[in-house]
């Protein structure tokens, strides 16, 4: 992100301040969707974080950390956000299924399809320490600074992440073998 532009928003330019918003934005919400797995709850996270963002960014000691405070930020709301949903024993139902563009495959279908199961399976802070890696690209030192958890918590929720997922993985591998071969 532009140092000079952080700067600025710090200071309380709201010029400044909306063009970061407008760069993070549509990042936030991708970030956050992957993590919370639902289009609404990914818009309030995001939603919050630009709140958050406006109203903490004076107390940010380096403008050079701007994209990991963001993501430290957002992460926060979406743990929030899962440990609310829990607490209330609220378990969301989609109304409506994303209809899948005419030019995939089915064998891409039931790759996204299985990703997705896998993804679900997985514990927020799990997914979290997955997307802000694979799919962020923060590296697990960042990722820890982000969580605010030690680098070696980072590590082993990785690890067990991606052997979580390509065990969901191979378990639907199976079952779409298994019921090719019942017909």
């Amino acid at each position: 992100m532009d140092r000079t532009l952080v700067e600025r928003a710090q200071s309380g330019d709201r010029e400044a301040y909306e063009a970061l918003a407008r760069a993070v934005g549509p990042r936030l919400y991708l970030t956050a969707h992957r993590i919370v797995r639902d289009h609404d709850r990914a818009e309030d996270a995001a939603q919050r974080a630009l709140i958050a963002i406006w109203q903490e960014l004076p107390s940010l000691r380096d403008a050079e950390r701007f994209d990991a405070w963001v993501h430290r930020l957002l992460v926060r709301f979406c743990l929030q956000d899962d440990r609310r949903t829990r607490r209330a024993g609220v378990r969301e139902v989609p109304i409506d299924d994303v209809i899948p563009e005419l030019r995939d495959g089915v064998s891409e279908l039931e790759l996204r399809d299985a990703l997705r199961r896998g993804l679900e399976a997985l514990s927020p802070t799990h997914r979290a320490v997955l997307v802000l890696h694979h799919y962020s690209g923060f590296p697990l030192a960042e990722i820890a600074e982000i969580l605010g958890v030690p680098y070696g918590t980072v590590g082993s929720r990785l690890h067990h992440a991606v052997r979580a997922l390509r065990a969901e993985l191979a378990a639907g591998d199976r079952s779409t073998s298994l019921e090719g071969g019942i017909a």
